[in-house]
């Protein structure tokens, strides 16, 4: 693909970025971040290079490798994948911009007690299974609240910033849609929450139109891979 081709390509996304969200309302705003696992630092950077800011890696070794690759780049990195507790270390010397994915007490508290030790902060999202699936991690919706509540006030080196979700794995959008809209009551009820990630590359517009303000793409932004 050359550089114009993937430039338009690349507009058609924020076109239908746009779009979703206007369906919301003309103030609701959605960021992107670029889900890289399937492509090199190389396509990253052309990416980067027609505009995209943020990008978000699924294993910490790929972040290290690919953050110290194009370091000359102010990227923003996130990391969207379940994260082991063997591998903080690792992904704290990266300092990423945003944690997707905490999705157990035992991980919080590992994380809050390594951050303490280097007097160190980390802007954070907690995951909730909302489709109630046994393939996706995160706390259930029923007890979602009341652990996200333990880890603000168990864990301050972690700035909680809000919820992170993964749609239904199924093709009837409605039930897509019911795992959307039970990830954003949560939200809405979450104190001084500002970021909803939901939707990936089959379900973003979907996930927008339900009050998502994040999306993580990653197929329909590489569309060669």
């Amino acid at each position: 693909m050359t550089t114009l081709e993937q430039k338009l390509h690349f507009d058609t996304i924020i076109e239908r970025v746009e779009k979703a969200r206007l369906r919301v309302n003309d103030h609701h705003i959605v960021k992107i971040v670029a889900a890289s696992k399937y492509v090199d630092a190389e396509a990253i950077k052309s990416l980067y290079e027609i505009g995209q800011r943020a990008f978000g890696e699924n294993k910490v070794q790929d972040l290290m490798s690919k953050s110290e690759a194009l370091d000359a780049l102010p990227i923003e990195w996130h990391f969207i994948g379940t994260l082991q507790k063997n591998k903080i270390n690792h992904l704290l010397s990266v300092r990423p911009h945003l944690l997707h994915s905490i999705d157990s007490i035992e991980l919080a508290h590992a994380l809050n007690e390594r951050l303490e030790r280097d007097n160190m902060t980390l802007r954070a999202l907690v995951q909730v299974n909302s489709a109630y699936e046994e393939s996706k991690s995160g706390f259930l919706p029923e007890v979602f609240h009341e652990n996200y509540t333990r880890i603000l006030e168990e864990c301050p080196r972690l700035h909680l910033q809000g919820i992170m979700s993964i749609g239904a794995h199924v093709d009837d959008p409605k039930i897509v849609a019911k795992s959307f809209e039970m990830t954003r009551q949560i939200f809405d009820s979450l104190p001084g929450a500002t970021v909803c990630s939901m939707g990936m590359s089959g379900d973003f517009e979907l996930a927008i139109e339900c009050g998502s303000n994040m999306v993580r793409l990653g197929s329909v932004l590489f569309p060669k891979v």
